[in-house]
């Protein structure tokens, strides 16, 4: 499976600019890319408290449906973080967006200390089928929790992203994390992340990485702007399996509803 990162430096509370370039990217993709994944709330950048109710969409709002033209026109998945306005309330959102419309979206469930005042938090993990993969999504600080990506596992996941925009002098705490979340897992783990500044002197750490299911980094971004194409060996996932499986085998499962929804979708509602 071949995966693009667009590790790219987008600009906060500017939609049409980090529009513009999300289209240029999606355009651009070789013929045999199958995913391209962007940065945490990419679309938007971080709103403050006074700016995000000036940038939020809904999910059919015009951003949404921009890109996703250009994901039918590519015939081509995208993975993309944004500012999502329902019901009032304002979240943190990633979307799996398919040729077919939106076929997963995570609402970011552990706010960092520019999230609070802003966003409210998710309620759920979420996963969905793609491409013979069950796909899930995490968003930055969330992979701290090794809780997160374990109630993503009990969900059966093969294939975890997580949409980052890890700042200075973080990198390193998401660099371990997302090998140790890939390897007590047993799943592929993808994480892209922002570079550049952004509002308030913060400097972004790039750092995008692919992890196998042994817990291997297999690619790793430096903190300039890049497309990074890497190959997924789905192969993979069998050996690392193989022998033993830590979701078999472990003595506590966490609590929570398990929802089966008609079109392959599961979440797990957080108790």
């Amino acid at each position: 499976m071949k995966v693009e990162f667009a590790q790219l430096a987008g600009r906060d509370a500017d939609t049409a600019y980090n529009l513009q370039r999300t289209l240029e990217v999606i355009a651009s993709c070789a013929a045999d890319t199958q995913l391209i994944v962007f940065p945490e709330t990419h679309l938007m950048g971080f709103p403050s408290a006074e700016h995000v109710a000036l940038v939020a969409e809904p999910l059919d709002g015009p951003s949404i449906q921009a890109v996703q033209c250009a994901v039918r026109e590519r015939n081509v998945a995208v993975v993309i973080g944004m500012a999502e306005l329902d019901g009032g309330r304002y979240y943190n959102t990633t979307l799996l967006m398919t040729p077919q419309g939106i076929a997963l979206r995570y609402r970011k469930t552990h706010l960092w200390a520019s999230d609070r005042g802003v966003f409210s938090p998710g309620d759920r993990y979420s996963t969905a089928e793609w491409n013979g993969l069950r796909v899930g999504l995490l968003i930055c600080y969330d992979i701290e929790f090794p809780e997160t990506a374990r109630a993503l596992a009990q969900l059966g996941v093969d294939l975890l992203i997580v949409t980052n925009g890890n700042m200075d002098p973080y990198g390193p705490t998401h660099r371990t994390a997302i090998m140790a979340r890939a390897q007590e897992n047993q799943a592929f783990a993808l994480m892209v992340n922002r570079v550049g500044e952004g509002d308030g002197g913060l400097v972004f750490a790039g750092g995008s990485a692919l992890v196998n299911p042994f817990g291997a980094l297999l690619n790793e971004a430096g903190r300039n702007e890049c497309r990074l194409t890497v190959e997924l060996d789905l192969t993979q996932l069998t050996a690392a399996r193989r022998d033993y499986r830590y979701l078999d085998e472990q003595r506590l499962r966490l609590p929570g509803e398990v929802i089966e929804h008609g079109d392959g979708r599961r979440d797990l509602l957080i108790p």
